[in-house]
């Protein structure tokens, strides 16, 4: 039995998707004059949603390793849209917190975001998205690992 081509694969076409939809946005994201990338907003958007969210849990909820995500703070506070306290117990650790700049940054942005994302899922039907979201955390929880007892 031949193998299947990687055009063929659903994987290949999830990522292909994905790749087009953060090129669109991101393109739309310098249209608005941001200097800013998709990854940098999606940290500030989390900061702004959880505040007080430790480094670790920012980087699982965008996805990234905590060595991308020290990075991206590093280049998000020195463009002011971050501010980083040392925590008052752990000399270690540290406290993130949105700047005005950061959080007028956020409002400026989440109109082109709203549209970046009604644009990739124009012309698919709401309960075909819900569909496909639930397909896509069904795959996602056959690939997460089982805890180790």
């Amino acid at each position: 039995m031949p193998a299947e081509r990687l055009s063929d694969t659903l994987f290949y076409s999830l990522e292909r998707a994905i790749k087009s939809y953060r090129q669109f946005a991101q393109q739309n994201i310098d249209r608005a004059g941001v200097d800013i990338t998709i990854d940098q907003w999606l940290v500030l958007k989390t900061l702004q949603d959880t505040p007080d969210i430790p480094l670790i849990q920012v980087a699982k909820n965008v996805f990234k390793d905590v060595a991308s995500i020290t990075r991206i703070v590093q280049l998000l506070e020195s463009k002011g849209y971050v501010t980083r306290v040392s925590h008052t117990h752990d000399k270690r650790r540290s406290r993130l917190g949105l700047t005005r700049l950061g959080s007028d940054t956020i409002r400026l942005l989440q109109p082109t975001v709203t549209s970046n994302r009604r644009h990739a899922v124009r012309g698919i039907a709401a309960k075909d998205l819900a569909h496909t979201r639930k397909l896509l955390d069904v795959i996602a929880a056959n690939c997460t690992p089982v805890p180790a007892s």
